[in-house]
């Protein structure tokens, strides 16, 4: 199956693009300008009407959301064992992708897209302002209770894995020191050394 990823540099679609990558699936990156607003322009329109990254296209049709690529690609690839077979386990790597996706990216958001919420600037700057409180206690309870190590799930390395690396490396943006994390500043390093992962920031960075 061929695949077209569409992502934009800096964004969580990262994990996404390093997943297909630790999955040895072949697949085209196609880069989007958010700010010169590719995102809006019909022909993306078309395949994604939330006018968002990352949208993966498949020949059985158009996948959104990481949360939902994730998941395809490690049920598209058994091989590369990239998520648990059992249900259980499963669900597991869903629940903490999910607190990424519906919580931790979220409070990442209310710093650049505080606008998503309010139009009244004294309300974005109040916003903005609680995003290193926010995202701190959010990546705390990930060090105390989320992660088993040395990956997040525990000696598997899985789905969960590249998703936690692209949102920890906007710690340091958002006004918070990673290094008050030691378990997730470790999974910082064990995954830069991953092939897989330098060769996906070497293709978005290029």
């Amino acid at each position: 199956m061929m695949l077209r990823l569409f992502y934009s540099t800096g964004s969580c679609a990262l994990a996404s693009h390093i997943a297909l990558e630790e999955a040895g699936a072949e697949y085209e990156a196609i880069r989007m300008d958010l700010r010169a607003g590719d995102q809006h322009k019909p022909e993306f329109l078309e395949l994604n009407p939330k006018g968002r990254v990352p949208a993966l296209v498949t020949n059985m049709g158009v996948l959104t959301e990481n949360l939902s690529i994730l998941a395809f690609i490690a049920q598209l690839f058994p091989d590369a064992q990239l998520a648990p077979s059992d249900p259980f386990g499963f669900g597991q790597v869903q629940a903490f992708n999910g607190y990424l996706a519906s919580t931790v990216h979220v409070a990442h958001a209310h710093g650049p897209r505080a606008s998503r919420w309010a139009d009244d600037p004294a309300a974005q700057a109040a916003m903005r302002e609680k995003v290193a409180d926010n995202m701190a206690t959010c990546f705390q309870l990930i060090e105390d209770e989320m992660f088993v190590g040395p990956w997040v799930m525990g000696e598997q390395y899985t789905i969960c894995d590249p998703y936690l690396f692209t949102i920890a490396s906007w710690l340091d943006d958002d006004g918070v020191d990673p290094s008050q994390f030691p378990k997730i500043s470790e999974h910082m390093v064990r995954m830069i050394a991953r092939p897989a992962v330098w060769k996906a920031l070497a293709m978005e960075n290029a």
